[in-house]
Formats: C-alpha cells, sequence, structure tokens
C-alpha cells in the first residue's frame, strides 16, 4: 500500500513551450530506459527476491521511479500545453500531436511506444541486480544526451536531479548486489564452476 503525497519530488516551472525538446525528453517518459520501465522493472522484480533488504529496496527506488515519471510527464506537459498549430507543424510535433493532441503517451524518442519488452524481471538475484546496474546506467547516459542538447536552465534543473537520483540508485544497487553475493550458495551460484555444481547436484540428490 502507498501514501500518495500530492506535490512533485522536485518542482517544475517552465515558462515557454518547446516541443522540440518535449520530443527529446519524452525518451524518459516511455522509452526503452525511461522512468515508466524502471518502476515496473523493480516492482515486478521484488516479489521473487529472496532477501527482504534487497526486495526492500527494489520496492523503495521502483516507487520513487514512479515519481521521477511524474516529473518528467510534469516537464513534458508544461513544454507542450500553450503550443499553437503553426509551432506543432514547424517543430515536427504534429506527428505525435494527430494521434494524442498534447496528452501524455509513453513513446520514445524515435516515437517507438512503450512495451513490457523494454525491462526484465528473471526471477533470479543476481541476474536481476545486474539487469538493474546497467539500467540506471542507461538511464544516467539518456539524461546526459538531454542534457547536451539542451541549454534552458528551467528545463535542465529538474533534468540534473533526475541524473542525480540515478547514480544514487545505481549505488543502491551496488550495495545489494554485494548483500546477494555473500549470501551465495549452490541455489544461486552465478560463476561456471563445474566442481562447485557437483557438489550442489550432490547435496539436493540427498
Amino acid at each position: 500500500m502507498w501514501n500518495y503525497e500530492k506535490k512533485l519530488q522536485y518542482p517544475v516551472n517552465i515558462t515557454k513551450c518547446n516541443p522540440q525538446m518535449a520530443q527529446v525528453i519524452m525518451s524518459q517518459f516511455g522509452g526503452p530506459d525511461g522512468e515508466l520501465a524502471a518502476s515496473m522493472r523493480y516492482l515486478s522484480q521484488r516479489y521473487a527476491m529472496p532477501y527482504r533488504e534487497v526486495a526492500g529496496v527494489l520496492t523503495d527506488i521502483g516507487t520513487e521511479e514512479l515519481a521521477h515519471m511524474e516529473i518528467v510527464s510534469a516537464i513534458i506537459y508544461q513544454l507542450t500545453k500553450d503550443l499553437s498549430p503553426e509551432e506543432i507543424k514547424k517543430s515536427g510535433f504534429d506527428k505525435y500531436y494527430v494521434d494524442h493532441t498534447t496528452g501524455l503517451w509513453p513513446q520514445a524518442a524515435g516515437g517507438i511506444p512503450f512495451n513490457a519488452c523494454e525491462f526484465q524481471s528473471k526471477g533470479d538475484p543476481v541476474t536481476d541486480l545486474f539487469e538493474d546496474l546497467a539500467a540506471e546506467q542507461k538511464a544516467r547516459s539518456t539524461y546526459d544526451n538531454i542534457l547536451r542538447l539542451i541549454k534552458d536552465p528551467e528545463i535542465c534543473d529538474p533534468i540534473k536531479f533526475l541524473r542525480e537520483r540515478e547514480i544514487v540508485h545505481f549505488q543502491r544497487f551496488g550495495e545489494s548486489l554485494r548483500m546477494v553475493q555473500e549470501k551465495l550458495d549452490c541455489k544461486n551460484f552465478y560463476a561456471v564452476n563445474p566442481a562447485f555444481d557437483k557438489l550442489c547436484a550432490c547435496e539436493m540428490n540427498k
């Protein structure tokens, strides 16, 4: 059960429309490394995580990613809410506009719609945490790319906050992976070791 606080985790106050930048930032809503995929990834993985502390980290970060999706959505909305037909056509936002007007719909910057194939929930603690570490770095790289393209401080300010949180999440997943590795046994051993595998098979057949 969640308690919803009705305010953004970080303020978004954009005063000028910019549909071109909205199309770029859209990727962090519904793209392959965006906030929607991140929240669904971690909140799905937590059920099969055998260690309570690590399941708690997945719940915490998955919940925060929902808050980040809300920030990204607010950015996109404020960049597009007062567009004129001329601005829509000139910016190339017309293709999106035809299907969604200025409503929020999850897709990548290239126009590919979001789908669940963009994230993985494998049910293996080590596999899932490596997936999560990679996901946070890919999201950080995407924010780096956005910041290379955008110079408006009203947009850059919340984007920088989101980028910083990706780094914190990467660190927390690293700590979680170390916790899991300290508890490795024949049920979740993650390296090729024939002697170990043979021993485990013998133990499991007793």
